[in-house]
């Protein structure tokens, strides 16, 4: 990613209203469907400044890998320890079988061969784990944000599922979520283009629409693998090997 995006992120990542209700919906969808057992082993892959380590150290004990410098190293003082850096696929360093869950939230899409990234995932993981994925959705929604981010693409339900049959995964509970303002996003892309100002800045909105979109987005956390989700900015899914 440019490095805009890492500063970005270190700037906002406590108060902007897609990372803050993110945090909480990723939270519920684990308590509800993660079944982990106590004291579980994860690690976040593409940690980025670590601000879902907290939140995913409910669950169990945590590791973490970021490539970047910078945002690793903010990740590590979250964290309490050192991060690894080892990029997907090659994942050099972490254990074959070590692991309850493997979060890769809105990684998988940077990585040029995604099959390959998500079958050196599943080794990391113990037998009865899970991988946690969440990726952008639509491709026609294709941005700056994108360009600015470094992804190879954005995701359909049958992309997706296409490459977790190939990589010999297994899913549950695949959907859609950030759909409640789904629609004010293609608005907002669409009425960008058409004036030339497709702009990758995702910095937070004033207070008073920042804490209604946080509230907008956060009721999600009620509804993410309970029921069908309409279209949305992201998918989510709970991967692991077949057999």
């Amino acid at each position: 990613m440019d490095r805009i995006v890492y500063e970005r992120m270190a700037a906002h990542d406590t108060t902007h209203w897609w990372y803050r209700a993110r945090r909480e919906i990723l939270s519920d969808y684990l308590m509800r469907f993660g079944a982990l057992p106590a004291h579980a082993r994860i690690l976040e892959i593409g940690c980025g400044t670590g601000h879902n380590l907290p939140m995913l150290a409910q669950f169990g004990q945590v590791d973490a890998i970021e490539i970047d410098e910078t945002a690793g190293a903010k990740a590590s003082e979250r964290l309490g320890k050192p991060v690894g850096t080892s990029p997907l696929p090659e994942l050099t360093g972490v254990e074959p079988g070590s692991y309850d869950l493997v979060a890769v939230l809105d990684v998988v899409e940077h990585v040029e061969d995604d099959v390959a990234a998500l079958q050196a995932i599943a080794r990391a993981l113990k037998p009865g784990g899970k991988i946690l994925i969440t990726v952008p959705a639509h491709q026609w929604m294709w941005s700056a944000h994108d360009v600015v981010n470094h992804h190879k693409r954005r995701y359909s339900k049958a992309t997706l599922t296409a490459a977790l049959r190939k990589a010999g995964l297994g899913w549950k509970k695949l959907g859609y979520f950030n759909s409640l303002l789904f629609p004010v996003a293609v608005a907002a892309r669409f009425a960008g283009k058409l004036m030339g100002k497709d702009d990758s800045d995702d910095s937070p909105p004033a207070k008073p629409l920042n804490a209604a979109f946080e509230a907008i987005f956060g009721i999600e956390r009620h509804l993410v693998g309970r029921m069908p989700m309409p279209p949305g900015l992201s998918l989510i899914v709970l991967a692991e090997p077949k057999g």
